[in-house]
């Protein structure tokens, strides 16, 4: 398993639609294992391919405490088929916007189809910070950031301070 570098905003592959997997094979479950790996280093709850440069619809998830066990999901190809008309909001981080936080609102639940890491259809009902976790990485596949569901008056000035910062290191 390997530590991969993140991608940072305003890098533009955080605003592209990732490709769908054709197959869970090894190859899959290696990106997997590494996606976990950089989330759970740096550390985060949630981690779409994207964020590493990968152009495919995979992400990674565990919301387990810290008091408790590791609780890991791969999805790969997942796709929303139901979300509650209730609402939720959670205050949001990214791990591609470090050190910026918003309160974002989201249907408080969802149901999700997709394919795990050995390549079989899986369906999970997620309530909760589980639900907005899975709601936030597909938005990534689809090249969707948490910051898109917030004003546009702190979108842009997040979004100019990264620009700035990203012109500064020469990104």
């Amino acid at each position: 398993m390997t530590i991969r570098p993140l991608v940072i905003i305003p890098d533009q592959r955080l605003k592209q639609v990732c490709e769908p997997v054709a197959q869970v094979d090894d190859e899959v479950r290696a990106l997997a294992d590494d996606m976990l790996e950089t989330m759970y280093k740096a550390p985060g709850i949630g981690l779409a391919a994207c964020q590493i440069g990968v152009m495919r619809r995979v992400l990674v998830l565990d919301v387990a405490r810290e008091d408790e066990e590791p609780a890991p999901i791969v999805m790969v190809n997942p796709e929303i088929t139901w979300s509650s008309e209730d609402l939720s909001t959670y205050q949001e981080g990214c791990l591609s916007i470090p050190d910026y936080y918003e309160d974002v609102e989201r249907p408080a639940a969802v149901r999700v189809r997709f394919l795990d890491r050995n390549g079989k259809e899986q369906e999970i009902e997620a309530a909760g910070l589980l639900s907005t976790c899975i709601q936030h990485e597909i938005d990534h596949l689809n090249g969707i950031l948490f910051i898109d569901h917030i004003s546009k008056l702190k979108r842009d000035r997040v979004m100019k301070k990264f620009a700035k910062a990203a012109k500064e290191a020469g990104r």
